[in-house]
């Protein structure tokens, strides 16, 4: 969503005066907005001397020290574009307390969801509401792992969606999931197959301070207080920057400690 602040001069009553306008673009999402609206600077009547959506001149009672942007009479369907425009006297701002509520929603049903032998992963969503990435998310080394990103479509109907992943051996699973503006999450159920890949195996070379894998990984390399110290992709692991110490790398689909010497 975006908040635009302008300034611009504006006649009212025969008077010339400098006038704000706050500018709220967003989704609508069933909910209204709420305002606070302070005393102008003149001491005579409230900040706030107009309110449009998309537009339209609200009906709305303004003259007031708070009221509501009543979003449920216009006839908007979930997921419609607003832009909300505020205009307000000089010297004064009035504030909208829940803009949050204008931001795209996680509002995705998941009607299919499957992977192929390949690692295909497929996705089918319905009741999209506005535009938000779905992060894919393999279960390894006893957690969830964040492997990729597509961008949600946003509209409604069915929207299908693929993804090309990287196998583990073993069980390898995925869910997708999106995220609101306050940051809470909403995740799908899990799509699963089980590889005939064979388990990975690895060896660390003293020598060059390199651990070697026997196909190429990604990799995540921690340290005794689980802090991520290094991750990447490939057949080695350069391990020449750190420190002589006990470390724990997660590799495929496991997790191994070892000491770098």
């Amino acid at each position: 969503m975006r908040v635009i602040i302008t300034c611009a001069l504006f006649v009212l009553s025969s008077l010339t005066m400098l006038a704000g306008t706050l500018i709220f673009e967003g989704k609508y999402q069933g909910k209204d907005l709420y305002v606070v609206n302070s005393v102008s600077s003149s001491g005579v009547g409230y900040c706030v001397f107009e309110v449009l959506v998309n537009g339209q001149i609200s009906s709305d009672e303004w003259n007031s020290p708070a009221f509501e942007i009543d979003l449920g009479i216009y006839g908007f369907q979930l997921g419609d574009d607003l832009v909300i425009t505020i205009k307000y006297k000089e010297g004064c701002l009035p504030q909208v307390v829940n803009p949050g509520d204008l931001w795209p929603q996680p509002t995705y049903e998941v009607a299919d969801i499957s992977i192929s032998d390949s690692g295909l992963f497929t996705w089918v969503t319905s009741g999209e509401t506005g535009a938000l990435p779905f992060v894919i998310q393999q279960f390894k080394w006893n957690k969830w792992v964040n492997v990729g990103e597509v961008m949600g479509k946003g509209v409604p109907g069915e929207n299908t969606y693929n993804f090309q992943t990287s196998e583990v051996s073993g069980v390898n699973k995925f869910r997708v999931l999106q995220k609101t503006g306050d940051g809470d999450l909403k995740s799908s159920v899990a799509a699963e197959y089980t590889s005939s890949m064979s388990p990975l195996s690895l060896v660390y070379d003293k020598k060059s301070s390199t651990l070697i894998f026997s196909r190429e990984t990604y990799y995540e390399l921690y340290d005794v207080y689980g802090q991520i110290v290094k991750r990447g992709f490939g057949a080695k692991a350069d391990l020449t920057e750190l420190l002589k110490n006990d470390y724990y790398i997660s590799f495929d689909n496991q997790t191994e400690k070892f000491y770098r010497k």
